[in-house]
């Protein structure tokens, strides 16, 4: 069972996320702020992360930066309402990886995108 860590500071969202996933038999954990999410990469190893750009105490696109510099290669999905070019291109530099608009992807799109992302890993 792929474990995803999902990075996200609505609670809400994440929520669904979370349940979206688990119902496809994903083993989902959260962190709502990126000093706790780059925590939890270290910690718990997951398979794949789905993380949100702007997040409190440490934003997705530095943390995320984080992980390249500590040498963690584990999949990134940016899943945000950033959609101005800059964010977006920052955003790939740093992961190159994709960049999903919360608002244009349904909840069966995001989970289809987990789940060619982690075919790609294997």
């Amino acid at each position: 069972m792929a474990k995803i860590l999902i990075i996200e500071d609505d609670k809400v969202y994440a929520s669904t996320i979370k349940q979206a996933l688990e119902c496809e038999g994903f083993a989902v954990t959260i962190a709502e702020d990126g000093v706790d999410g780059f925590d939890k990469v270290m910690q718990e190893k997951p398979d794949l992360v789905l993380v949100d750009i702007l997040l409190p105490k440490v934003d997705g696109i530095a943390m995320v930066k984080k992980m390249k510099d500590a040498k963690i290669s584990i999949p990134v999905i940016f899943l945000t309402n950033m959609s101005d070019f800059r964010h977006m291109s920052e955003a790939i530099e740093a992961a190159q990886t994709d960049y999903l608009i919360k608002s244009n992807f349904s909840l069966k799109e995001i989970v289809e995108k987990v789940k060619r992302k982690l075919e790609q890993k294997a």
